[in-house]
């Protein structure tokens, strides 16, 4: 075990493969010499050489398609995309080919890709750096999405990720790079993706949250149960796949249902989850389902950007009111 923060646990996740898989590439804008902005990728270079640790030009639809060329003549291409937001440049090269190539040649080609990016906010960062936009691949056919809140939670991800033969969209939340430090396993070991986190158990109320959203879902909980609440609260990790199994037995056990969402509000990830727990659950909810969501507008400059995004007492009132609702 070595004493981690997330951005150490992903670095260190880097460099066991590339130890391990001489198929695996890394490529993206500043991540060879420089160690990539977040530092994700520091020292890489200068112990594989800048023919697997690979620095780009700014260009992240040339990223992203050199990535594809790559992965069609056999190799594993990380690629990073130095924030989400700068991802829409290579929005047509990931929708049209990316997470089409397996399907369109009939399996015939690997397609195995991995795209790094930091996202979210609460870092006090520029607007166009701190979206949430992780629905736009949870809805493209082709695509796992797969977003870690731990730093053991990262390694083990990430390293099951570059072992997928598809492509994965792998999301960082900024706010969690250096947040908190943890135990992580030396060497190679994966989480599998689609499987969630039980992160405490509960009786009275499921709370649904991934990425950054986890550690506000937890205090969240914490408050609630000075009250006599006990939460039961779950991180996805593996947007798509979603873990269902695990969601329905904690829905089904609890009867109340919040989810926190750190993206806007419409058309969100929470939206697809009350369905789908709508229509596997409905005859076990005691009262309807709660999501705690950013507002419909682009993310705002520092001085709103708490009011912007879920807190904890926010998580703590939509609790309440599941649990009054209830008839708890």
């Amino acid at each position: 075990m070595a004493q981690l923060t997330m951005v150490q646990a992903i670095c260190d996740a880097l460099q066991v493969a590339l130890e391990e898989m001489p198929e695996v590439l890394l490529l993206g804008e500043d991540i060879g010499k420089n160690g990539g902005v977040f530092r994700a990728t520091d020292g890489l270079w200068e112990q594989f050489g800048d023919e697997r640790v690979i620095d780009t030009p700014l260009a992240e639809a040339g990223i992203i398609g050199s990535s594809i060329g790559l992965a069609v003549n056999g190799f594993k291409p990380v690629a990073e995309v130095q924030f989400l937001t700068f991802i829409y440049p290579a929005f047509e090269q990931i929708i049209s080919h990316v997470a089409r190539l397996h399907t369109r040649t009939q399996g015939a080609f690997p397609n195995s890709i991995v795209i790094r990016a930091p996202y979210g906010g609460g870092i006090r960062a520029p607007e166009l750096h701190s979206d949430s936009t992780e629905t736009f691949f949870v809805h493209t056919p082709g695509l796992k999405v797969v977003v870690p809140s731990t730093p053991s939670d990262a390694k083990g991800l990430l390293l099951a990720a570059i072992k997928q033969p598809d492509p994965v969209i792998f999301l960082e939340p900024m706010k969690l790079y250096r947040a908190f430090k943890e135990d992580v396993p030396t060497g190679w070991y994966e989480i599998p993706l689609g499987s969630a986190r039980l992160v405490q158990t509960g009786t009275d109320v499921t709370i649904l949250a991934w990425g950054a959203m986890v550690p506000v879902a937890i205090q969240g909980a914490s408050e609630c149960g000075k009250s006599g609440i006990s939460c039961e609260v779950i991180d996805l990790r593996t947007l798509d796949p979603v873990d269902e199994e695990t969601i329905i037995q904690s829905v089904t056990k609890t009867g109340r249902v919040v989810i926190v969402q750190e993206a806007p509000r419409t058309l969100g990830l929470a939206s697809e989850l009350m369905a789908m727990i709508q229509e596997q659950a409905f005859y076990s909810l005691e009262a309807p389902m709660v999501r705690i969501t950013s507002y419909d507008v682009p993310v705002p400059m520092y001085a709103l950007e708490d009011e912007f995004r879920p807190t904890a007492d926010k998580v703590a009132q939509a609790v309440y009111k599941v649990v009054q609702e209830g008839g708890k």
